[in-house]
Parts: structure tokens; sequence; C-alpha cells
């Protein structure tokens, strides 16, 4: 399932990486599941910073659902929700 977004997801994430890098941080994929939930590592600053939750809904998710509307969640394996 992933082999076959995996390249628009990477463009998509790469309109995003500019902002998290500037920040000490960056984004990985893990998967996509079969009810097209894409796993993404938070990794850097960002694994560790009180607002990544804001970060994955505001920006990665959005940046993600824009270019493959397919997905319908992304999810940080890596951060805990408050």
């Amino acid at each position: 399932m992933l082999e076959q977004y995996k390249d628009q997801i990477e463009l998509a994430l790469d309109t995003i990486r500019p902002y998290l890098e500037a920040d000490g941080g960056n984004v990985r994929i893990i998967g996509l599941s079969s009810d097209m939930v894409l796993q993404l590592e938070l990794t850097g600053a960002c694994s560790s910073c009180p607002m990544s939750t804001m970060t994955l809904k505001a920006g990665v998710e959005e940046a993600i659902k824009k270019a493959i509307p397919e997905i319908t969640k992304v999810e940080a394996v890596n951060v805990e929700v408050a």
C-alpha cells in the first residue's frame, strides 16, 4: 500500500520539512495502513517538543491530505497526545 503513495507523501512532506528543520526536527514515514492511516515518526527536536501534536495536525496532516485526499488520518507513532 505504501509504495503506491510513497513518492506523493514524500513530496507533500518536502513542503513542510523546511519549517521542521528550522526548529531542529524532521519527519519520517513509518507505514500506511489498509484503511489509509499514515504513520509517521517525528525526529530530532520534534520528537520531544510539547507543540508536536499541534504541528502534526495543523502542518503535517494538512499538507498530506491536501496532496493525497485518499489518506484519512496522519498519526505520529512516537508522540503522546495530551
